[in-house]
């Protein structure tokens, strides 16, 4: 009898002990297993949510298959480091002990605004304005005041947050490139730098042309020539949008500050926001007696030194127009 109930206690221990070992293995499976999200996920936790309030949010997300499972486990299992709130990308699988640890680790969802170089502030407020998970109302930026590049932001940011920090981003810039400019540069001030630059982004789209256009127009300024930029034509009729159509005699004519053909200098301001090469090639133009360009059919432009060189290569753009059609 005594040798039969030892036995037995033996089997009922056994027993528990694989029932515990089974319960184990499926919290630990619960915790560090594969989570329950099929497609990747954004959970926003808020402010100041303590994590039980985290936990729900992940629940509803479907990121997780219980809030109450995940809190139990946090406790034993989860490092003691607070949670921070902002948005959160979770991947398809990803586990409750992953989750913590990406709530844990502050690394939110970064979204990019992209700023293309030369776009004129107007577009760049309806960009900003047209970002539907910003918030708040800004006005139209001061022309040139933005740096092009890609930015990024989280949900629930003030479209004012991320202007300010487009601006900033631009004042350091230019302060940087100003200290490297050289004696050749026709630019007086920072200012006039970015005026001088948004005529250059505006005039060609090849990168490698901006140093021969920027000196093109720093040797007319030397000469006091008028620029006879078409786009600082246009910028006082379009704000900086295309125009759509041929610029029109009256507004060649049009002296508003802005029209380079009316005077000579530079405009009274940006005509758009220039890129860093733009800024960089006007403060440090290349090495040439060029005053005049025109489109070579390729894509970029031809220079010449003289009105009578640049007629000649007038005359090849328009036989290439006409062989196109265009003319």
């Amino acid at each position: 009898m005594a040798k039969r109930g030892k036995s037995g206690v033996l089997r009922f221990a056994v027993a528990v002990l694989g029932v515990l070992l089974v319960a184990a293995a499926l919290v630990l499976r619960g915790w560090y297993g594969a989570g329950p999200a099929q497609k990747p996920l954004t959970v926003l936790i808020a402010e100041g949510s303590s994590l039980a309030g985290a936990a729900r949010a992940l629940e509803r997300a479907g990121a997780i298959r219980s809030a109450g499972i995940f809190l139990r486990n946090a406790k034993l299992f989860g490092a003691r480091a607070p949670i921070h709130a902002g948005e959160y990308a979770i991947k398809p699988g990803m586990s409750a002990a992953e989750t913590l640890r990406l709530l844990q680790s502050g690394k939110t969802l970064q979204r990019l605004v992209t700023i293309p170089e030369g776009m004129p502030s107007i577009l760049v407020h309806e960009k900003l304005m047209a970002t539907p998970l910003l918030t708040g109302t800004i006005p139209v930026p001061a022309e040139g005041s933005v740096l092009p590049d890609s930015y990024a932001y989280v949900r629930g940011e003030s479209r004012a947050v991320v202007l300010k920090r487009m601006q900033e981003a631009m004042k350091k810039e230019l302060a940087r490139l100003w200290a490297t400019r050289k004696p050749s540069t026709v630019a007086t001030s920072p200012q006039q730098a970015i005026i001088l630059a948004s005529i250059v982004e505006k005039e060609t789209g090849v990168p490698a042309e901006r140093p021969m256009v920027a000196a093109v127009y720093s040797n007319r300024v030397r000469q006091h020539m008028p620029l006879q930029a078409d786009p600082t034509v246009i910028y006082p009729v379009t704000k900086g949008k295309p125009l759509g159509r041929r610029i029109l005699r009256s507004e060649l004519e049009a002296d508003n500050g802005y029209n380079t053909y009316a005077r000579a200098g530079l405009p009274i301001g940006p005509i758009a926001n220039p890129g860093r090469a733009s800024i960089a090639a006007v403060l440090n133009p290349a090495p040439s007696r060029a005053l005049y360009f025109v489109a070579d059919g390729k894509g970029g432009h031809v220079f010449a030194e003289t009105l009578a060189q640049h007629a000649a290569n007038v005359k090849r753009w328009y036989a290439i127009r006409r062989a196109r059609g265009e003319m």
